[in-house]
């Protein structure tokens, strides 16, 4: 992509509103564009990265075996009736009649919804285990929206739904979320601390929160350092491995780690005292497990292997995917603007001409493009006839990991500058050693 040839309406002074760091950068860095309260209009840049996310966690989610679908934003009234959640949930749900004076509501979730396709076609145990999930935009009426995506009304969710025989099947779901909640995390640069947590009008007896450690959280939450330094990192895991799932879920969520909800002051004081951590966190996601809370009443039944019929057990399963954005931007940033992690970046690496309209200079730039474009990765050009501190400051803001520095001066020397955004360190080297290392950089991202 050619600068010139974009959308990219960024803004040199920091907008009024926007109280919080993602907020003001997401508005600068012409990411989103408020509509009305809470709801937002994604520009090309912020839309890029959204759907760079969508992307990983439809990996992990497939990769740990849950199957994709796609449900409704607008839900019947009736089936929430049939749960009992649509005069309990509150004002934060949209309520609305169509024209033949049916009652709608715009989805804040899908427990309903999904549990009603499940007992319309499932009828026997041999049919189970069975996950299903989607990514959706979902509205909660917020009465006080505020810091841009962090607590926005409309807002994209990937929610996914185990259907269990037993207890102990469904608790093996819960892990096999949790564990491939980490690793969607990881791949996005992120540290997500999971924490016991309360479970709120989703219900059931085990919640965990995944939090991301920021000074704008509006979570306080208590941990072991410890926490911190743990990683999935490369190894395999075999999700269908009960003892193996079971023991990297203990493993992360031994060392103590919760929400002022669920804090302990008596088991927190029992940790060395230099490894007792207080900070605030941004919720990115949560799982639950709650039984039969939903399929009893609703009449979610199977067949078990006696001829029995007996309700499932159930499980839900969040990550706020465009909320992630404004986590990752409080998680990874600087006083000039955004630094994306490699894995979720908009464009893979920048281009800066320094003397637009230089015969050698728009050739160079022109080579380096294509060549990134031929490696399937996607270089964003600063090809606009500006001043090269305007383009510095405008690849600065957006957060780009790597940009490219051609010049007139440089190319008399056979050289090109690699800087990296997030160090700051810049390395002159021939433009075919720089495409080398933006591609073995991005090669197993």
């Amino acid at each position: 992509m050619r600068l010139s040839r974009y959308f990219l309406p960024v803004l040199k002074e920091n907008p009024a509103e926007a109280q919080i760091v993602s907020h003001r950068y997401m508005l600068r860095a012409g990411m989103i564009k408020q509509e009305s309260a809470g709801i937002y209009a994604w520009l090309p840049l912020g839309y890029k990265v959204l759907s760079r996310l969508e992307k990983i966690v439809h990996e992990e989610q497939q990769r740990a075996g849950h199957i994709p679908l796609l449900m409704p934003t607008l839900q019947s009234a009736d089936l929430w009736r049939e749960s009992g959640r649509y005069d309990a949930y509150g004002p934060e749900m949209l309520r609305m009649t169509d024209r033949n004076k049916r009652e709608m509501l715009f989805g804040p979730t899908n427990e309903e919804m999904i549990t009603d396709i499940f007992r319309s076609y499932v009828r026997s145990y041999k049919d189970l285990p069975l996950t299903l999930y989607h990514i959706q935009w979902k509205f909660r009426d917020e009465m006080r929206p505020r810091f841009g995506v962090m607590r926005g009304r409309e807002f994209l969710m990937k929610d996914g739904y185990n259907f269990d025989l037993t207890r102990e099947d469904a608790l093996h779901a819960y892990n096999r979320h949790m564990v491939s909640y980490l690793r969607t995390y990881e791949r996005m640069g992120l540290t997500a601390i999971p924490m016991r947590a309360d479970s709120g009008p989703i219900g059931g007896d085990d919640t965990h929160e995944f939090l991301v450690l920021a000074n704008t959280g509006e979570s306080e939450v208590f941990y072991d350092e410890d926490v911190t330094r743990l990683k999935l990192g490369e190894r395999a895991i075999n999700y269908d491995n009960r003892e193996e799932v079971a023991a990297i879920c203990q493993e992360f969520t031994t060392p103590y780690a919760r929400t002022d909800e669920t804090h302990d002051a008596a088991l927190f004081d029992a940790i060395p005292e230099g490894r007792r951590k207080v900070g605030r966190g941004i919720e990115v996601g949560q799982i639950f497990y709650f039984g039969t809370k939903y399929s009893e009443p609703m009449g979610a039944t199977v067949q078990n292997a006696e001829g029995k019929q007996v309700p499932v057990e159930m499980g839900s399963h969040g990550i706020g995917v465009s909320r992630l954005i404004g986590a990752l931007i409080e998680a990874n940033h600087d006083d000039k603007g955004i630094i994306w992690p490699e894995g979720v970046t908009p464009f893979h690496v920048g281009i800066v001409n320094l003397k637009q309209g230089d015969a050698e200079a728009d050739a160079a730039c022109e080579a380096l493009h294509d060549s990134f474009v031929a490696l399937g990765l996607d270089p964003l050009y600063d090809d606009r006839d500006e001043r090269a501190g305007g383009k510095f400051a405008t690849m600065d803001l957006i957060g780009l990991p790597w940009r490219i520095t051609v010049g007139p001066r440089g190319l008399k020397n056979g050289v090109v500058e690699l800087t990296s955004r997030r160090t700051g360190v810049s390395e002159e080297l021939p433009p075919e050693e720089a495409i080398a290392r933006i591609a073995a950089i991005y090669a197993n991202i």
